[in-house]
């Protein structure tokens, strides 16, 4: 479909890729993946044809249809939702009014026999099939789908666009995108602003109804979910592997394994003919074997080893006052504006060294409990810091809070206490403010530079109980993995406000789901209230009753969190005992794995003429698959007492 021959492009003296090469085929799912710098963006803008490249070719054929989603984009006003939505469907529109025109012509004329009129009804007919074939009678039935997938009500296609925030406003766009259907989908960064539900919808359509996807996103299970190949920018070059992400981080590091042992023996083979001919420089018998070796030696051509920084950093809170058993109980909690209600009655209790998630859709309430707790505005009930509480606290508008003058290495100098001084520069390093990025005054910064700075800040800072409103935003997986290592060692309590899925995994034990006003209490990881999202929307499904569940699960659903409140030892006892069935299951499925590799070893044994006369082999054999089946028996035994354990939790 698209054909990429010996791509280069310069930036100064310094190329950001050269010789690249590469083909995208109907149906590839592609993740463009690299360090931060690496030129995944320049390469969509190249593909989209908003860039030129300094040599090299891009081919599409003529036919072929291209949508780019740019990171930031400027947004029009003077429409409504909808209205701003049918802009993808243009084309149809003008195929509609020139139907139109040919509609009122064949009422008015009276020459029925003649051959213009026969004419006319020829191409009214291919016309009016055109259109319908493109959709023409149900595009607006496309249109609510996929607005609604990406979390607008009907309430809101009629509303302004400029009532809506910028990441709203982009979800717009997204939908243009989608709607017109082009043959190639360029997509760099597109989760940005998005929360769970709309990442899960649009991992849906990109995955069953898009063509070629090309797509930048730093989240992990996004890319694993949508894509089936993986193009990796490094050292100025393409690397391709035909595998989803998580496939191709184990074969990147057999590469890099591979690259470390041939770069190891040319430097030894180049150190070896430097000491040849320095022993035998000046010595008149060795000065054509001399002469040999220096021509050798320019005709090496070095081995260049992927640009991969291994080396760990570990982030360490500094130490705090302990705090009260609970820094925070909410009693009958409520926000509204006018008639609008954010939420009402919500009851929750945190308790020292909890690490929850807030999680729901756009414009639920998620950070507008944040700034209840924030004391930054009016709300109604009871709402209760505890004692000794010292909160960190990141929004996007901390970034704002920082000094437009010093330069980035200065605001963490100026935070930084202890041995961390002496790894300011491997932590800014971490967060992609490496090299002469840590000399950039903070005024000239962007919006994600300045988030990311905000960060770091605060990690530097001795605080007892953690508030952040969408942190990962801005972060490459590095410094997501860095930052979600250091909450995860931190002793103190956590609340996450996110939509990523793989940063929230293994580092929450109870999930806040915010909606219809409502706070509801999950226990268990994200990936657990996930699964119980799933089942709810069957029975949904089986009651045919839209936007309602079962009688049972309805009360549930109206129930609120305070109900769901368990003694602190309850709570203790049931995660110990779901953690016990967790590791059981986990051990059932190695031995599995561990017995089913055996066995598929000697079935390759027993297929060789040596192996099909070894009467042990069958014995061992026979052994192997009966150990097998008692595992299986034994996994399944524990997973449905996992599953009845946490449908008991649920209830």
């Amino acid at each position: 479909m698209i054909s990429v021959e010996n791509l280069q492009v310069e930036f100064g003296a310094r190329p950001l890729f050269s010789d690249v090469s590469y083909v995208v085929n109907d149906k590839d799912r592609i993740a463009l993946v690299g360090k931060n710098g690496a030129g995944k963006s320049t390469m969509l803008k190249i593909i989209a044809g908003l860039q030129q490249p300094s040599g090299g070719t891009v081919a599409v054929p003529r036919d072929t249809t291209i949508g780019y989603l740019p990171q930031v984009m400027v947004l029009s006003d003077g429409r409504t939702v909808m209205e701003e939505a049918e802009q993808a469907f243009e084309h149809i529109s003008e195929m509609q009014q020139r139907l139109d025109v040919l509609n009122a012509e064949l009422a008015e004329r009276t020459d029925y026999e003649s051959e213009a009129y026969m004419a006319l009804v020829e191409r009214f007919t291919y016309e009016n099939e055109r259109f319908q074939l493109l959709g023409g009678l149900n595009y607006r039935a496309e249109m609510e789908r996929t607005l609604t997938g990406l979390g607008f009500t009907r309430a809101d296609f009629d509303r302004p666009t400029s009532e809506f925030s910028g990441g709203w406003r982009m979800r717009i766009e997204l939908a243009k995108l989608l709607l017109r259907k082009p043959d190639v989908l360029l997509l760099d960064e597109p989760t940005n602003h998005l929360d769970i539900e709309s990442i899960q919808w649009l991992e849906t359509f990109l995955a069953t109804r898009a063509n070629a996807v090309i797509l930048v996103s730093h989240d992990r299970a996004f890319i694993n979910n949508v894509t089936n190949r993986t193009l990796e920018i490094s050292c100025g070059r393409v690397y391709d592997y035909k595998v989803k992400y998580d496939e191709y981080v184990k074969l990147r590091a057999e590469r890099r394994e591979q690259q470390l042992r041939a770069y190891e023996n040319q430097q030894k083979e180049i150190a070896d003919i430097k000491d040849f001919v320095e022993r035998f420089r000046y010595k008149a018998t060795k000065a054509v074997q001399v002469q040999s070796r220096l021509k050798q030696l320019e005709k090496i051509v070095p081995i260049e080893v992927d640009e991969v920084d291994n080396s760990s950093l570990h982030l360490k809170f500094p130490p705090a006052l302990r705090s009260g058993d609970y820094p925070l109980i909410c009693e009958n909690v409520g926000k509204a504006y006018g008639h609008h209600v954010v939420f009402r009655q919500v009851d929750l209790t945190i308790k020292r060294g909890e690490k929850v998630a807030f999680v729901g859709k756009n414009g639920e309430g998620k950070s507008t409990l944040v700034k209840c707790i924030m004391n930054e505005i009016p709300y109604e009930g009871t709402l209760k810091v505890g004692h000794n509480v010292q909160i960190g606290y990141f929004a996007q508008n901390q970034a704002q809070l920082l000094d437009g003058e010093l330069t980035v290495f200065d605001t963490i100098d100026r935070v930084a206490r202890g041995d961390v001084r002496l790894k300011i520069r491997d932590i800014l390093g971490a967060f992609m403010f490496g090299g002469e990025a840590s000399e950039k005054k903070v005024k000239v910064l962007s919006g994600g530079e300045r988030s990311r700075l905000a960060m770091i800040k605060l990690l530097l800072e001795p605080v007892n109980f953690l508030i952040l409103d969408e942190p990962t935003n801005h972060l490459d997986m590095r410094s997501k993995d860095v930052l979600k290592e250091a909450i995860r060692e931190f002793d103190g309590t956590v609340v996450v406000v996110s939509h990523d899925r793989e940063f929230l995994d293994g580092l929450v034990s109870k999930v806040y789901e915010f909606g219809g006003g409502r706070v509801k209490e999950h226990l268990g990881g994200i990936y657990d209230f996930l699964r119980h999202k799933q089942i709810e929307s069957l029975d949904e499904l089986q009651t045919g009753r839209t936007g309602m569940a079962s009688a049972p699960r309805a009360a549930e659903a109206e129930r609120p969190v305070s109900q769901n409140r368990l003694t602190y030892e309850q709570q203790k006892e049931r995660n110990r005992r779901l953690k016990k069935l967790e590791k059981a299951v986990e051990a059932c499925e190695s031995r599995i794995d561990e017995l089913e590799a055996a066995v598929r070893i000697l079935e390759e044994r027993l297929s060789t003429p040596d192996g099909a006369s070894d009467t042990g082999l069958y014995e061992r054999h026979g052994m192997l698959k009966k150990q097998l089946d008692e595992a299986v028996e034994e996994w399944e035994a524990r997973s449905e007492e996992l599953e009845a354990t946490r449908q008991n939790e649920i209830s």
